[in-house]
């Protein structure tokens, strides 16, 4: 499983940049904009094609998964631990049973042991040392022994690929691997190629 997080900030082009991912096989986008205002998460979904909402997890504006009909809502860490939790399973099958996927956000391998909610899949992070995040060093974590869907984040690129399937990991995040580069395009077949190689 290869998923794409967009960047933080807005960028030139995005829609058409995103566009251009999910005709070359993206399979799913997180769309992250912690500064953006309901508004500016429309707008840009607006630009991109509606085939691909369907593949498009959303980390705020739970509201909107039904509005554009997208794949699901992403619940970041701190959100996550914000709810009871039987108020969050009970989240987690309300949107199940509208057909939406509910995953979340992990920092350590205890939390996600400890964690009994039923997610489709769960981030952890930083596997390697970040590329979009200076100074965010990796943790190496294996995730050999966890029973669950485990996706590896945190310097994910073409070179870390086979080291992160090593550790167990049923798919990767990409974030700066994609849009710290001079072609994000060029860099995701590039990476979505040699994970061919590796499944």
């Amino acid at each position: 499983m290869l998923i794409v997080l967009t960047s933080e900030q807005e960028l030139e082009n995005e829609a058409k940049q995103i566009n251009d991912l999910f005709a070359a096989g993206l399979e799913i986008l997180h769309l992250r904009k912690p500064t953006f205002t309901s508004n500016g998460y429309k707008a840009l979904l607006d630009q991109i094609d509606m085939q691909y909402h369907n593949r498009i997890m959303i980390h705020q504006f739970p509201e909107l998964t039904k509005q554009y009909k997208l794949r699901g809502i992403h619940l970041q860490e701190q959100a996550r631990l914000d709810f009871d939790p039987s108020a969050l399973d009970a989240t987690i099958l309300v949107y199940k049973n509208k057909g939406f996927s509910v995953t979340s956000s992990f920092h350590s391998k205890e939390d996600i042991v400890a964690c009994a909610a039923d997610f489709e899949y769960v981030l952890l992070s930083p596997v390697f040392g970040s590329i979009s995040k200076a100074g965010y060093a990796g943790k190496g974590f294996d995730v050999t022994d966890i029973n669950a869907q485990v996706i590896g984040m945190g310097g994910i690129n073409e070179d870390t690929l086979q080291a992160t399937f090593d550790l167990g990991y049923k798919g990767v995040g990409v974030l700066g691997g994609i849009w710290n580069t001079e072609d994000s395009l060029k860099s995701f077949k590039t990476i979505y190629n040699k994970l061919k190689t590796i499944c």
